[in-house]
Protein backbone atom coordinates (compact mmCIF):
# COMPACT_ATOMS: atom_id res chain seq x y z
CA UNK A 1 0.00 0.00 0.00
CA UNK A 2 1.00 3.77 -0.57
CA UNK A 3 3.58 4.89 2.03
CA UNK A 4 2.10 7.39 4.50
CA UNK A 5 5.31 9.62 3.86
CA UNK A 6 4.11 9.76 0.37
CA UNK A 7 0.57 11.36 1.42
CA UNK A 8 -0.15 14.96 0.73
CA UNK A 9 -1.29 15.28 4.56
CA UNK A 10 -0.42 13.84 8.07
CA UNK A 11 -1.69 10.48 8.60
CA UNK A 12 -3.94 10.10 11.24
CA UNK A 13 -4.61 6.21 11.51
CA UNK A 14 -8.23 6.96 13.15
CA UNK A 15 -9.31 8.39 10.05
CA UNK A 16 -7.87 6.51 7.60
CA UNK A 17 -9.79 4.30 5.72
CA UNK A 18 -7.36 1.23 4.81
CA UNK A 19 -9.91 -0.69 2.42
CA UNK A 20 -10.09 2.64 0.80
CA UNK A 21 -6.89 3.27 0.26
CA UNK A 22 -6.29 -0.02 -1.37
CA UNK A 23 -8.50 0.28 -3.46
CA UNK A 24 -7.05 3.20 -4.67
CA UNK A 25 -3.63 1.60 -4.87
CA UNK A 26 -5.49 -0.74 -7.74
CA UNK A 27 -6.33 2.25 -9.59
CA UNK A 28 -2.66 3.90 -9.46
CA UNK A 29 -1.46 0.45 -10.83
CA UNK A 30 -1.57 1.60 -14.07
CA UNK A 31 1.02 3.30 -16.07
CA UNK A 32 0.90 5.42 -19.16
CA UNK A 33 0.30 3.48 -22.05
CA UNK A 34 -1.18 0.28 -20.18
CA UNK A 35 -4.95 -0.72 -21.41
CA UNK A 36 -5.41 -3.85 -19.61
CA UNK A 37 -3.87 -5.45 -16.13
CA UNK A 38 -4.78 -8.59 -14.68
CA UNK A 39 -5.20 -9.83 -10.77
CA UNK A 40 -1.51 -11.18 -10.83
CA UNK A 41 -0.52 -7.43 -12.16
CA UNK A 42 -2.32 -5.99 -8.93
CA UNK A 43 -1.02 -7.90 -6.65
CA UNK A 44 3.08 -7.49 -7.94
CA UNK A 45 2.83 -3.71 -8.17
CA UNK A 46 0.42 -3.34 -4.98
CA UNK A 47 1.82 -6.25 -2.67
CA UNK A 48 -1.73 -7.04 -1.70
CA UNK A 49 -2.64 -10.46 -1.08
CA UNK A 50 -4.84 -12.39 -4.66
CA UNK A 51 -8.30 -12.90 -1.94
CA UNK A 52 -7.79 -8.94 -1.66
CA UNK A 53 -7.43 -7.96 -5.33
CA UNK A 54 -9.63 -10.08 -6.14
CA UNK A 55 -12.66 -8.45 -4.03
CA UNK A 56 -11.26 -4.91 -4.61
CA UNK A 57 -11.53 -5.28 -8.45
CA UNK A 58 -14.87 -6.61 -8.48
CA UNK A 59 -16.25 -3.56 -6.19
CA UNK A 60 -14.23 -1.53 -8.51
CA UNK A 61 -15.68 -2.85 -11.77
CA UNK A 62 -19.32 -2.59 -10.05
CA UNK A 63 -18.70 0.78 -9.13
CA UNK A 64 -17.72 2.00 -12.83
CA UNK A 65 -13.68 2.59 -12.20
CA UNK A 66 -12.70 -0.78 -13.62
CA UNK A 67 -14.28 -3.11 -17.03
CA UNK A 68 -13.47 -6.36 -17.08
CA UNK A 69 -12.69 -8.11 -20.17
CA UNK A 70 -13.98 -11.12 -20.06
CA UNK A 71 -12.35 -13.02 -22.86
CA UNK A 72 -8.80 -11.91 -21.34
CA UNK A 73 -9.55 -11.94 -17.84
CA UNK A 74 -8.58 -8.26 -17.18
CA UNK A 75 -9.68 -4.96 -16.29
CA UNK A 76 -9.28 -1.99 -17.83
CA UNK A 77 -9.71 1.57 -16.62
CA UNK A 78 -13.40 3.06 -16.82
CA UNK A 79 -15.30 6.32 -17.35
CA UNK A 80 -15.92 6.77 -13.59
CA UNK A 81 -11.79 7.46 -13.90
CA UNK A 82 -12.30 9.72 -15.84
CA UNK A 83 -15.18 11.85 -14.53
CA UNK A 84 -13.09 12.60 -11.79
CA UNK A 85 -10.31 14.13 -13.69
CA UNK A 86 -12.51 16.00 -15.51
CA UNK A 87 -14.22 17.00 -11.98
CA UNK A 88 -10.40 17.98 -10.66
CA UNK A 89 -9.16 19.93 -13.65
CA UNK A 90 -12.61 21.30 -14.36
CA UNK A 91 -12.84 22.71 -10.58
CA UNK A 92 -9.20 24.17 -10.74
CA UNK A 93 -9.48 27.94 -12.00
CA UNK A 94 -6.13 29.05 -11.56
CA UNK A 95 -5.86 26.44 -14.66
CA UNK A 96 -8.44 28.48 -16.37
CA UNK A 97 -6.45 31.53 -15.45
CA UNK A 98 -3.09 30.29 -16.50
CA UNK A 99 -3.62 28.59 -19.94
CA UNK A 100 -3.63 31.72 -22.02
CA UNK A 101 -0.61 32.98 -20.11
CA UNK A 102 1.11 29.59 -20.56
CA UNK A 103 0.32 29.91 -24.20
CA UNK A 104 1.75 32.92 -25.37
CA UNK A 105 4.86 32.04 -22.96
CA UNK A 106 4.98 28.77 -24.91
CA UNK A 107 4.70 30.36 -28.31
CA UNK A 108 7.19 33.38 -27.26
CA UNK A 109 9.40 31.42 -25.54
CA UNK A 110 9.51 28.79 -28.44
CA UNK A 111 9.34 25.49 -26.18
CA UNK A 112 6.67 23.57 -24.09
CA UNK A 113 5.52 25.32 -20.60
CA UNK A 114 3.81 22.77 -18.09
CA UNK A 115 1.62 23.36 -14.77
CA UNK A 116 1.75 20.36 -12.54
CA UNK A 117 1.37 19.17 -8.84
CA UNK A 118 2.32 16.10 -6.50
CA UNK A 119 0.86 12.74 -6.97
CA UNK A 120 2.16 10.46 -4.16
CA UNK A 121 6.33 10.41 -5.44
CA UNK A 122 5.82 11.61 -8.60
CA UNK A 123 4.21 15.30 -10.23
CA UNK A 124 1.51 15.21 -12.16
CA UNK A 125 0.94 17.02 -15.57
CA UNK A 126 -2.27 19.07 -15.27
CA UNK A 127 -1.75 20.90 -18.30
CA UNK A 128 1.03 21.34 -21.10
CA UNK A 129 0.82 23.91 -23.84
CA UNK A 130 3.77 23.86 -26.43
CA UNK A 131 4.60 26.03 -29.02
CA UNK A 132 4.21 25.20 -32.56
CA UNK A 133 8.04 25.19 -33.29
CA UNK A 134 9.04 23.45 -30.22
CA UNK A 135 11.00 20.91 -30.67
CA UNK A 136 10.46 19.01 -27.21
CA UNK A 137 8.94 15.78 -25.89
CA UNK A 138 6.00 17.63 -24.19
CA UNK A 139 4.23 15.45 -22.00
CA UNK A 140 0.13 15.65 -22.06
CA UNK A 141 -2.09 16.19 -18.98
CA UNK A 142 -2.11 13.19 -17.06
CA UNK A 143 1.63 12.37 -17.64
CA UNK A 144 3.37 11.56 -14.50
CA UNK A 145 7.63 12.20 -14.07
CA UNK A 146 9.73 11.46 -10.91
CA UNK A 147 10.23 13.96 -8.51
CA UNK A 148 14.05 12.58 -8.84
CA UNK A 149 14.20 13.27 -12.19
CA UNK A 150 11.68 16.04 -13.50
CA UNK A 151 12.44 20.08 -12.63
CA UNK A 152 8.88 19.95 -11.57
CA UNK A 153 9.62 17.91 -8.38
CA UNK A 154 12.57 19.15 -6.91
CA UNK A 155 10.97 22.59 -7.36
CA UNK A 156 7.90 21.08 -5.07
CA UNK A 157 10.14 19.56 -2.95
CA UNK A 158 12.24 22.44 -1.80
CA UNK A 159 9.19 24.24 -0.39
CA UNK A 160 8.17 21.61 1.52
CA UNK A 161 8.05 22.05 5.68
CA UNK A 162 11.41 20.28 6.58
CA UNK A 163 9.82 17.55 8.07
CA UNK A 164 7.82 16.92 5.31
CA UNK A 165 10.79 17.20 2.05
CA UNK A 166 12.63 14.78 4.97
CA UNK A 167 9.79 12.13 4.38
CA UNK A 168 9.67 12.03 0.80
CA UNK A 169 13.79 12.19 0.28
CA UNK A 170 13.32 8.97 2.52
CA UNK A 171 10.72 7.56 0.26
CA UNK A 172 12.72 8.62 -2.91
CA UNK A 173 15.97 7.32 -1.38
CA UNK A 174 14.16 3.88 -1.00
CA UNK A 175 12.83 3.85 -4.39
CA UNK A 176 16.20 4.75 -6.32
CA UNK A 177 17.88 2.36 -4.45
CA UNK A 178 20.91 1.35 -2.23
CA UNK A 179 23.27 3.28 -1.81
CA UNK A 180 26.21 3.01 -4.67
CA UNK A 181 23.35 2.71 -7.04
CA UNK A 182 22.71 4.77 -9.95
CA UNK A 183 19.75 6.79 -7.62
CA UNK A 184 22.34 7.39 -5.15
CA UNK A 185 23.97 9.84 -7.30
CA UNK A 186 20.42 10.93 -8.26
CA UNK A 187 19.21 12.06 -5.03
CA UNK A 188 22.67 14.05 -3.91
CA UNK A 189 22.10 16.08 -7.30
CA UNK A 190 18.36 16.66 -6.23
CA UNK A 191 19.48 17.58 -2.63
CA UNK A 192 22.21 20.02 -4.41
CA UNK A 193 18.96 21.61 -6.16
CA UNK A 194 17.03 21.97 -3.48
CA UNK A 195 19.77 23.40 -1.56
CA UNK A 196 20.33 25.83 -4.61
CA UNK A 197 16.77 26.97 -4.94
CA UNK A 198 16.80 29.61 -1.68
CA UNK A 199 19.37 32.00 -3.58
CA UNK A 200 17.28 31.01 -7.24
CA UNK A 201 13.90 31.05 -6.94
CA UNK A 202 13.95 28.13 -8.89
CA UNK A 203 15.25 24.73 -9.99
CA UNK A 204 16.77 23.08 -13.30
CA UNK A 205 16.48 19.34 -14.42
CA UNK A 206 19.44 19.93 -17.37
CA UNK A 207 18.98 15.68 -19.54
CA UNK A 208 18.32 14.39 -16.17
CA UNK A 209 15.00 12.61 -17.77
CA UNK A 210 15.92 12.57 -21.13
CA UNK A 211 19.18 12.67 -23.03
CA UNK A 212 17.85 15.90 -24.92
CA UNK A 213 15.68 17.52 -22.29
CA UNK A 214 16.17 20.79 -20.05
CA UNK A 215 13.68 22.32 -17.82
CA UNK A 216 13.40 25.13 -15.37
CA UNK A 217 10.57 24.70 -12.55
CA UNK A 218 9.11 27.98 -10.16
CA UNK A 219 6.59 26.64 -7.38
CA UNK A 220 3.62 28.80 -6.62
CA UNK A 221 1.03 28.63 -3.81
CA UNK A 222 -2.76 28.73 -4.96
CA UNK A 223 -4.14 31.66 -3.35
CA UNK A 224 -7.39 30.07 -2.89
CA UNK A 225 -6.75 26.93 -2.10
CA UNK A 226 -3.35 27.14 -0.40
CA UNK A 227 -1.53 23.90 -2.25
CA UNK A 228 1.75 24.64 -4.09
CA UNK A 229 1.47 23.82 -8.17
CA UNK A 230 4.56 24.22 -10.32
CA UNK A 231 4.91 25.39 -13.68
CA UNK A 232 8.20 24.35 -15.67
CA UNK A 233 9.26 25.05 -18.87
CA UNK A 234 11.27 22.43 -21.38
CA UNK A 235 13.27 22.33 -23.99
CA UNK A 236 15.66 20.72 -26.85
CA UNK A 237 18.94 20.65 -24.80
CA UNK A 238 20.28 20.66 -28.22
CA UNK A 239 19.53 24.10 -28.90
CA UNK A 240 18.41 25.27 -25.71
CA UNK A 241 21.59 25.25 -23.29
CA UNK A 242 22.00 25.59 -19.87
CA UNK A 243 22.77 29.28 -20.41
CA UNK A 244 19.37 29.53 -21.98
CA UNK A 245 17.35 28.73 -18.89
CA UNK A 246 19.44 30.29 -16.46
CA UNK A 247 19.36 33.13 -18.00
CA UNK A 248 16.74 33.92 -20.35
CA UNK A 249 13.93 31.37 -19.57
CA UNK A 250 13.85 31.12 -15.49
CA UNK A 251 13.69 34.94 -15.32
CA UNK A 252 10.47 35.17 -17.37
CA UNK A 253 8.97 31.94 -15.74
CA UNK A 254 9.46 33.39 -11.94
CA UNK A 255 7.78 36.29 -13.49
CA UNK A 256 4.76 34.28 -14.39
CA UNK A 257 4.22 32.58 -11.25
CA UNK A 258 3.91 35.76 -9.69
CA UNK A 259 1.14 36.40 -11.47
CA UNK A 260 -0.75 33.38 -11.16
CA UNK A 261 0.06 33.01 -6.85
CA UNK A 262 2.36 33.60 -4.14
CA UNK A 263 6.08 32.20 -4.46
CA UNK A 264 8.95 32.27 -2.16
CA UNK A 265 9.88 35.67 -3.47
CA UNK A 266 7.28 37.63 -2.83
CA UNK A 267 4.97 36.09 -0.95
CA UNK A 268 2.33 38.78 0.06
CA UNK A 269 2.32 40.87 -2.75
CA UNK A 270 0.95 38.59 -5.45
CA UNK A 271 -2.99 37.70 -5.93
CA UNK A 272 -5.31 35.96 -8.38
CA UNK A 273 -6.07 39.54 -9.56
CA UNK A 274 -3.32 40.47 -10.91
CA UNK A 275 -3.07 37.34 -13.53
CA UNK A 276 -4.51 39.40 -16.24
CA UNK A 277 -1.95 41.83 -16.05
CA UNK A 278 0.94 41.73 -19.10
CA UNK A 279 4.34 40.01 -17.59
CA UNK A 280 6.82 42.99 -17.87
CA UNK A 281 8.97 43.15 -19.07
CA UNK A 282 7.62 41.75 -22.16
CA UNK A 283 8.71 38.49 -23.36
CA UNK A 284 11.11 38.40 -26.97
CA UNK A 285 11.04 35.26 -28.92
CA UNK A 286 13.92 33.20 -28.28
CA UNK A 287 15.08 32.75 -32.06
CA UNK A 288 17.06 29.35 -33.22
CA UNK A 289 19.86 31.94 -33.37
CA UNK A 290 19.57 32.46 -29.77
CA UNK A 291 19.35 29.07 -28.14
CA UNK A 292 22.48 27.71 -27.86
Amino acid sequence: MTPASTLSEPLDERKFVVALARGLDLLRAFKPGETMLGNRDFVERTGLPKATVNRLAYTLSVLGYLRLDETLGKYALDAGVLSLGFALLSGTDTLELARPHMRNFAREVGAAVSLGCRDGLDMIYLETIRSETALTLGLASGSKLSMLTSSMGRAYLAVQPADVRAALLAELRKAAGKPGAPGAALIAEVEKSIAAFAGEGCCYSFRAWHDDVNAVAVPFREPREGRWLVLSCSGPASSMGEEVFRETVAPRLKALARRLGDTVEAPARTTARHINRPIKPPIKPLGRGNAR
